[in-house]
């Protein structure tokens, strides 16, 4: 995915190269949102990474929900009323010597069909993900998450 915008000191110190190569290649991850009573949220997404910046895109894609207006979905309420997610990946493996996982904590906001970004957006996450040809990404908002603190656990240290 290009970057959106330029990248600032701080985006340069939120993942390490080794954290995003591992975010980057990840094929899905658990977006946790904040429901009005508190309760945690899960959801697994399909989603994109800034090739600079901490930021990822997961789309309100046309799958099968209980309601087709993307606007009624449990988490585009939540990051409505509280905007605050959590991210989380991780590599299975048997052989427990392989297990790794990275948590993002970051801030959440719809991205409009009409913001300059968007199409650029929907194409990366076709390129990812054949299977959304086939899905009306051009006609609906995407979730946008600024990455603001990464831990993680079992991934190469970095030198």
């Amino acid at each position: 995915m290009r970057p959106v915008g330029r990248q600032s000191a701080h985006d340069r110190h939120v993942l390490t190269e080794t954290e995003r190569s591992f975010l980057a290649s990840a094929r899905r991850a658990i977006l946790a949102t904040i429901s009005p009573d508190g309760h945690p949220r899960l959801v697994p997404i399909c989603f994109v990474l800034d090739d600079v910046r901490p930021v990822l895109w997961t789309p309100l894609d046309d799958k099968p929900k209980r309601s087709d207006d993307p606007w009624t979905l449990a988490r585009v309420r939540d990051i409505q009323s509280d905007p605050r997610v959590t991210l989380s990946v991780d590599r299975w493996d048997e052989d427990w010597s392989r297990l790794a996982w990275l948590r993002c904590d970051g801030r959440a906001a719809l991205l409009e069909p009409s913001a300059p970004a968007h199409a650029a957006v929907v194409t990366a996450l076709r390129a990812k993900y054949p299977q959304y040809a086939a899905h009306r990404l051009d006609s609906r908002p995407l979730i946008r998450v600024e990455i603001e603190r990464a831990t993680s656990w079992g991934l190469p240290n970095e030198s």
